[in-house]
């Protein structure tokens, strides 16, 4: 084996000064030489799909490497070789996690977090729907839903829920090619491949996924080109009956610098909404993690109250909210100091006085355009007929409750040229409120809502 081991490093050298340094890292570096056996040249590939793909786009330049090395090779073979896998318990490991097994599709998107399981997901009602589709998902070969929009603000559980799709279906499927990444990475991805003129690599590889993850979706809007390749690879995987999955921090008719024809072609399946977190969620979600915590590192000595102090406080973001335990927790281990009320409030003082809720006019006019069913561009356009009227004027009477902003401010926001509008908007609500009961239940729901 020693000397065709050395035939294969002078081939290897060969094959990457032919197919350039970004090709050969990505799918010449990872395969394991076996040998050659009557002219077969044998190869250790992590996945089926990887050794496909090698023997697809490579195969003659490898045969021409070997050949002229002295090697008469006709034909390439490809068998399934694993990475040993952790054992459990590893330092650094999930007890159920094998991130290393599928070192390829990690290598073409992003690699997958241990901890963003569906198991670690705390299910509450403003997340159960989003839950149940993306387990669906996870669970079904087919296509049901497709595509499945996720979208919400930040820190709500989009990314966690697609990291687990992506876990579920790997397990399940082993040979398929399951691949996650943000948007911004497929389109890093892409601006290489116009740079090193290889945009036929690029549209082979990710039209030939089975699965397909792009995270935060929004921000490709305005990139004409990474749109136009986006739109072309969603439509070849559609065509072959493989799964999509997108995110986004909101509706895709509410992406306005997305072009129309991907706005319909996201919205053609299914989308689903996560919610803000409720008070009940946020409380499972601290107890959830406290408990994973004190199975590994032991009990934690914690104040009756702590946990609902901080799910009443910190209610805008879920990472925010296990970043404030995180730092009790490694406060009562480095230090020793029981977790009480007074020593949280003392030392999450930064994070309390970031999160206290601070409501903006965007969100304002998102949630007025999702409880009345109407589309922003349609709220914040000049047209009056009573059903966009009225929302209207609900919006600018919560944005004068609500925020700080000036009766000018509010008017620009709403593409109003005069103030005076804003002024009879507020008037008018405060009259209707009086004598119209589901108007007035409307806006209050409203405010809870945004006030979380």
């Amino acid at each position: 084996m020693g000397v065709e081991s050395d035939v294969w490093s002078e081939v290897r050298e060969k094959v990457r000064e032919s197919i350039g340094r970004d090709s050969y890292v990505t799918w010449i570096e990872p395969l394991t030489f076996l040998g050659v056996e009557t002219g077969t040249a044998r190869f250790g590939v992590p996945t089926t799909f990887f050794g496909n793909w090698v023997n697809r786009n490579y195969r003659e330049v490898i045969l021409k490497g070997m050949r002229n090395a002295g090697k008469p090779v006709d034909r390439l073979s490809f068998d399934l070789v694993r990475p040993a896998q952790p054992r459990r318990g590893q330092p650094g490991q999930s007890p159920t996690s094998d991130p290393e097994s599928l070192p390829d599709q990690d290598r073409l998107g992003a690699p997958l977090n241990p901890r963003y399981r569906f198991e670690q997901f705390v299910v509450g009602k403003p997340n159960e729907l989003a839950y149940a589709a993306a387990r669906r998902v996870a669970e079904s070969p087919d296509a049901q839903f497709n595509p499945l929009f996720l979208y919400g603000g930040s820190g709500l559980g989009k990314t966690h829920l697609m990291h687990a799709i992506a876990w579920m279906r790997r397990e399940r499927e082993p040979d398929k090619q399951v691949i996650y990444l943000s948007a911004e990475q497929f389109m890093y991805r892409f601006v290489r491949a116009l740079r090193f003129r290889d945009t036929i690599g690029f549209k082979q590889l990710f039209r030939s996924v089975d699965v397909l993850m792009v995270d935060d979706v929004q921000f490709i809007g305005g990139k004409e080109s990474t749109q136009e390749e986006f739109f072309h690879t969603f439509n070849a995987l559609v065509d072959q009956g493989k799964q999509i999955v997108i995110s986004g921090d909101r509706s895709p008719g509410e992406m306005e610098s997305l072009e129309e024809r991907i706005r319909s072609r996201l919205q053609s399946g299914l989308m689903v909404d996560l919610h803000p977190t409720t008070y009940e969620l946020r409380l499972g979600i601290l107890q959830s993690k406290l408990d994973s915590y004190q199975a590994e590192h032991g009990p934690i000595d914690i104040a009756p109250g702590v946990l609902e102090f901080l799910a009443h406080r910190i209610t805008t973001n879920v990472r925010e909210l296990e970043g404030a335990l995180n730092r009790l927790t490694a406060l009562f281990t480095l230090v020793g100091r029981r977790i009480n009320l007074e020593m949280a409030t003392e030392n999450l003082a930064d994070i309390l006085r970031s999160c206290d809720r601070k409501v903006t006019i965007d969100e304002i006019i998102r949630k007025v355009a999702e409880h009345y069913n109407l589309r922003t561009n349609d709220l914040l356009s000049a047209r009056r007929t009573r059903s966009l009227a009225r929302p209207r004027q609900i919006g600018m009477y919560l944005a004068k409750q609500l925020t700080p902003k000036s009766l000018p401010e509010i008017a620009r926001r709403f593409n109003k040229k005069d103030h005076t509008t804003v002024i009879y908007a507020v008037n008018r609500i405060d009259e209707l409120r009086q004598t119209d009961s589901q108007l007035a239940d409307d806006i209050e729901l409203l405010r809870r809502m945004l006030e979380g």
